[in-house]
């Protein structure tokens, strides 16, 4: 009798949690993850939501979350005539490291990344998104403007006149003048003179 009870118990079905990051999950001030419902519950304040999960071991971090709102319109750069040593390549997801070259390029100001590092608190080190990482981001765009809302933020707009937000990737070949907005609406580009005033939507790279 015994061992048909320790079986019966054995083969009883059992719902297991799933702790896996996935898109749409909440990401707080204090760096925890979890869904929605998970944050609804909790009293923790949101900060970002997750629109990409990383499987592969060569990039850095498990994933990126989109900050619940844009910033205000900033120049790229504060004049023309200084490359801002970006990559330039567009399918590099190389945003932070863009972002950083932006805000200390020698000679050159950058009213954009002066507003992201402005950002820096909680211990989430924002960034603006390369156009590979905005390619990434509006692919999500559907599964994550739901959870922005519910999270008090702003979705990503893909209306004509809000659709546009500037990328950290300056244009190859003429680094000096230009750099890439991107399209929320319909997912295209349009290379931009630097020292003109766009939003931003930052992210940040998951590390746990």
């Amino acid at each position: 009798m015994a061992v048909a009870v320790l079986l019966t118990s054995c083969d009883e079905h059992r719902d297991f949690m799933d702790t896996g990051m996935k898109i749409g999950h909440v990401l707080c001030t204090d760096g925890d993850v979890m869904s929605y419902p998970q944050y609804e519950s909790s009293g923790k304040e949101a900060i970002a939501v997750v629109f990409y999960t990383n499987a592969d071991t060569e990039i850095e971090g498990e994933g990126y979350a989109v900050y619940l709102h844009d910033l205000y319109p900033e120049m790229f750069a504060d004049s023309i005539g200084v490359a801002q040593k970006t990559s330039a390549d567009l399918s590099a997801l190389d945003g932070n490291e863009n972002t950083f070259s932006m805000f200390s390029t020698s000679g050159m100001g950058s009213p954009l990344a002066k507003s992201v590092f402005a950002l820096w608190r909680y211990g989430q080190s924002a960034y603006l998104p390369s156009v590979a990482q905005m390619r990434l981001l509006h692919a999500s765009k559907e599964y994550v403007n739901p959870i922005i809302e519910r999270c008090g933020g702003a979705p990503l707009s893909d209306e004509a006149g809000e659709c546009w937000y500037w990328t950290s990737t300056e244009v190859k070949g003429q680094e000096t003048a230009k750099a890439w907005l991107y399209s929320m609406g319909s997912g295209s580009l349009q290379e931009t003179p630097k020292d003109q005033a766009h939003k931003s939507r930052p992210i940040i790279t998951i590390n746990r």
